[in-house]
């Protein structure tokens, strides 16, 4: 689709104003000793069930994490994350296909514990949208399902390749689905050299952890892989990889006012949490 350079250019000052946010945000966690971590998917990856698998993990080795899931509408993951014991906050995005830096700030304003050094952003389902916005984050991880196909990260090179780490979900059917792990492997490194990437089964426990382990890195003082896209463009490189693979500003824009934020998310934290 054909841009005005009007679009362009505001497509521009939307994702700047949020780089912005996101970058006081990723300052605040910091200062308060938290590490966030974004999780992109596809719907239907398994991306709840691994969560969920590595929230109750956490709680059993006594580490103080929370987890705040976004969705156009329902809170059924909210309530699956729920029953791992750890804080759980739905997000209802009424029709936003992604979060932005300064709604999350708002969703955790008074609500993210005080004590939380792992906070997991489960960020609506989708590949592409997602990936031009920073959250504040410091892992952005992609997951993808062996039932998606081998090709996924070279249809989504902007949401693979500024991942700081990319894992494999469902893995337990990677026979059935006939699931060519060595293609899937070069594809990945074509978008993002270097990226560690992980298989992961939330039915048979293969895997589960390892989210947990690289967060609680980076919480040590890990430095993330640092994806060759990003470099020397900014923290994510959003702007530029953005408008050259997706043209989203008209459609997005139109649709979901996003420079103004007159959608209507809301939000709250699932009963029966902490």
């Amino acid at each position: 689709m054909c841009q005005s350079g009007h679009t362009v250019d505001l497509r521009r000052a939307v994702l700047a104003r949020n780089d912005d946010s996101a970058h006081e945000l990723r300052a605040a966690l910091t200062a308060r000793g938290t590490v966030a971590v974004n999780l992109l998917s596809s719907p239907g990856s398994g991306k709840t069930a691994l969560l969920e698998a590595e929230l109750g993990l956490a709680r059993r080795r006594g580490i103080p994490v929370a987890a705040l899931t976004a969705d156009l509408a329902t809170e059924n993951d909210a309530l699956r994350l729920a029953r791992s014991g750890a804080p759980v906050k739905q997000v209802l995005t009424d029709g936003l296909c992604h979060l932005e830096a300064r709604m999350l700030a708002g969703h955790l304003d008074g609500w993210l514990p005080q004590d939380c050094r792992l906070l997991f952003v489960e960020n609506v389902g989708n590949l592409v949208c997602p990936a031009s916005y920073d959250l504040g984050e410091s892992l952005r991880v992609v997951l993808a399902s062996v039932t998606e196909g081998e090709d996924k990260p070279l249809k989504y090179p902007t949401a693979f390749g500024l991942a700081n780490l990319v894992l494999v979900t469902k893995a337990d059917l990677a026979a059935a689905a006939e699931f060519d792990e060595a293609a899937f492997l070069a594809n990945v490194q074509r978008v993002n050299p270097g990226v560690e990437v992980v298989p992961t089964s939330a039915r048979t426990g293969d895997g589960v952890g390892a989210l947990l382990d690289r967060a609680l890195a980076v919480l040590d003082g890990a430095v993330p892989h640092r994806p060759v896209m990003a470099a020397g463009q900014g923290e994510h490189a959003h702007a530029g990889q953005a408008h050259a693979e997706h043209a989203h500003a008209g459609q997005a824009h139109a649709e979901h006012s996003h420079a103004g934020h007159s959608h209507a998310e809301h939000s709250h934290a699932v009963p029966g949490t902490p």
